[in-house]
């Protein structure tokens, strides 16, 4: 599919705090809160646990209450799923092209955030991105190993790895202040080819969707502009 047939795409930055960013080839933008399943479960589920540690081994109340606990987790991998299922089928039924990231996932459940990584599913929604783009005959572009964090979106300088609480950014050389998570989701649209789609849709484009919001200048993160049911 070339760039001049594409009517529109959406490039996606995957993070903890908020599950996905997106821009989209039109000038929209938006980001989708991480529900944080587990964590939400996490009082339930030690109670669970703490119960079923107490029962003797081969009772049925042991039993009884490893039911209990299998159930909890089955609920937050059924509400992720769902979640994940819905935010793809809406990606995909609104864009041609979808760009995202191609995070190495195996590394990053070795790290500190490994139990974020693991709970935000990252794998399921890029896999899920994937099968309903092959049904709808649209495609999902994945681009690895790209400092989508590091590089202004509007004039293109790297300007160097940030921490991660540093959430808006000025460009050194345009004095662009950035949304980190939306600037990271125009490069990712670049990265994969799109850029041609992006400069197709007149004026700045660019800067319109990776810039932080005036009012939000200065501040360490962006608010939601629109959540997923």
């Amino acid at each position: 599919m070339t760039a001049s047939s594409v009517r529109r795409a959406a490039g996606v930055d995957m993070g903890l705090t908020d599950v996905a960013a997106v821009v989209r080839s039109d000038g929209v933008r938006e980001k989708i809160v991480n529900p944080k399943w587990h964590k939400c479960a996490g009082d339930a589920l030690a109670r669970a646990q703490r119960a079923l540690s107490r029962k003797q081994k081969g009772s049925k109340n042991r039993e009884k209450a490893r039911h209990r606990v299998a159930v909890l987790h089955r609920r937050v991998r059924e509400a992720r799923r769902d979640h994940h299922h819905k935010l793809a089928r809406r990606l995909i039924d609104e864009n041609q092209v979808v760009a995202v990231e191609g995070l190495d996932v195996a590394a990053l459940m070795r790290t500190r955030v490994a139990k974020s990584v693991q709970d935000a599913g990252w794998g399921i929604f890029v896999r899920l991105l994937h099968e309903k783009a092959v049904e709808q005959h649209r495609e999902v572009v994945v681009d690895r190993w790209q400092p989508t964090s590091q590089v202004c979106a509007v004039c293109g300088t790297k300007d160097g790895r940030k921490p991660l609480h540093v959430r808006v950014w000025t460009c050194r050389s345009c004095s662009a202040v950035l949304d980190r998570d939306f600037n990271a989701a125009v490069n990712i649209m670049i990265a994969a080819g799109l850029a041609e789609t992006l400069n197709a849709c007149g004026g700045d484009v660019r800067r319109t969707l990776a810039c932080a919001d005036p009012d939000e200048a200065g501040t360490h993160r962006t608010d939601r502009l629109r959540a997923t049911a």
